[in-house]
């Protein structure tokens, strides 16, 4: 019995050695996960902040968009009006849809003119009817209507869509890019002071530019039926406006010149220059407009 008990105790060591090894073991593995899920959560965040400026300088891209407005139903048939928008502003107008045949036509012919230019003038649908086309003007209003609530929209969609996304640009993660790493002071990206000259010319180039709306008019032109005098409103170097201060009036002179001047008008602003059509049985008129509206493109510099 005496010499049994060396044996039994390293047996009893034994097991107890490997014992304690197992449990080593086993403990170790358990502190991996929570180390790689941790190393794993920095990528994340990283490409989330690297996504939302890519969004944000998607949302902030515009353009010049066409728009049509619903249909308005008149007692002489439907009317319809399309316009064209850039930079929140209406550059054109034109009716998709009018009253046709017999009289309607007629007035419709006479009517529609007016009405693009006075949409593009008044950037609204606060317009005056013409007279002798009031359902013509009623319904080229409804339309004309529809189609800036469309425009309007649209641009509180995209303004939604750009909102969060430039918020998260903003974030630490922009922050950490403009910080003490980049080796500047805050505002030095440019290289040079806060309010350094090309900062000043900047705002100042920026104030010549709104201040920059004119009207001129252009030299009268003789016709064989009476003088003829185009005023241009001029804005950022674009024709925002065109009229006429003389044309032929009295009798089918006055009766040609209502019907032509209109069309003139809205020719000049949508072509951007005095190559514009003739309007169909006011040739003398056109002539005389084309020959005023390039007078006054001259003195305007264009």
């Amino acid at each position: 019995m005496r010499k049994s008990h060396p044996i039994r105790r390293a047996v009893l060591a034994g097991a107890a050695t490997v014992s304690g090894i197992v449990l080593l073991l086993s403990l170790k593995p358990a502190s991996d996960p929570a180390s790689a899920s941790a190393a794993g959560a920095a990528p994340q965040r990283t490409a989330a902040a690297q996504e939302s400026p890519q969004g944000g300088s998607g949302a902030q891209r515009t353009g010049t968009q066409s728009v049509t407005g619903d249909v308005a139903r008149t007692q002489y048939g439907d009317v319809q009006v399309r316009l064209t928008v850039s930079g929140g502003r209406i550059t054109a107008a034109e009716a998709v849809q009018a009253p046709q045949g017999g009289v309607s036509g007629q007035k419709s012919d006479l009517a529609v003119p007016r009405l693009n230019q006075e949409a593009v003038t008044a950037q609204s649908a606060d317009i005056d009817t013409v007279s002798g086309a009031t359902y013509t003007s009623g319904g080229y209003k409804k339309s004309l209507q529809s189609a800036l609530d469309k425009v309007k929209a649209d641009g509180s969609a995209s303004g939604q869509a750009s909102g969060p996304a430039s918020g998260q640009a903003s974030g630490p993660a922009s922050g950490q890019a403009s910080g003490p790493a980049s080796g500047q002071a805050p505002g030095s990206a440019s290289g040079q002071a806060p309010g350094s000259p090309s900062g000043s010319s900047s705002s100042g180039a920026a104030g010549s530019q709104a201040a920059q709306t004119r009207t001129v008019t252009g030299e009268a032109a003789q016709t064989q039926y009476g003088p003829v005098q185009v005023r241009i409103t001029v804005s950022g170097g674009r024709i925002t406006k065109a009229e006429t201060v003389q044309a032929p009036q009295g009798g089918v002179s006055g009766q040609k010149s209502d019907l032509a001047v209109p069309r003139l008008n809205q020719e000049a602003v949508t072509a951007q220059s005095a190559d514009i059509d003739t309007v169909s049985g006011a040739t003398y008129t056109s002539g005389g407009y084309k020959k005023s509206l390039q007078s006054a493109l001259d003195k305007a510099g264009g």
